[in-house]
């Protein structure tokens, strides 16, 4: 089988992921793993799809055709490299008062100790009680054996107070 990694983006209105889906059914093609959201009226998303590589080229033509209803999508082939069985998966939480650069800082940190981030999830809200904006941000990364995790959290802990936030460790 072949794997997909399909990105989409359009402006959000129904029925954008059943013409998606549709595509990818009728080239044969399997929905494994998505990750789809609305963001400020537009919709956007990556999808994994497996197909056999007889009907890959069809499914990636058909992808393509979906700009003409206004969804934007580009599949890229893919070979997914094998996890080494000595890695650890480490969940990070921030939480803090709202302010640029808090991902660019976070993801540094975990760049300096190649770490690879396998998901991040974030999200901006009005804070109850002291007004402002709150930032969270939710991320699963993937830590190497060959890290020290010591240094790692040092440097997180340092960041932390730089940014403001609280960065908790799982």
């Amino acid at each position: 089988m072949t794997t997909l990694i399909l990105t989409v983006a359009g402006a959000d209105r129904p029925g954008l992921v059943a013409a998606v889906a549709d595509v990818v059914d009728s080239h044969s093609g399997n929905w494994e793993n998505s990750s789809l959201a609305e963001l400020a009226g537009t919709f956007a998303g990556v999808i994994e799809v497996s197909v056999a590589p007889e009907h890959s080229e069809g499914l990636q033509t058909a992808l393509r055709e979906l700009q003409g209803q206004g969804l934007l999508t580009l599949a890229v082939l893919t070979g997914a490299p094998a996890a080494d069985a000595d890695d650890q998966v480490l969940e990070i939480q921030v939480l803090g008062n709202d302010r640029p650069g808090i991902v660019r800082e976070v993801s540094g940190v975990l760049n300096a100790h190649d770490l690879s981030i396998e998901e991040l999830a974030t999200e901006t809200r009005d804070a109850a009680m002291a007004g402002g904006r709150l930032f969270e941000a939710s991320v699963i990364a993937r830590v190497p054996a060959s890290v020290d995790l010591d240094a790692l959290r040092r440097d997180l802990e340092r960041i932390a107070t730089e940014v403001q936030v609280d960065i908790t460790l799982a």
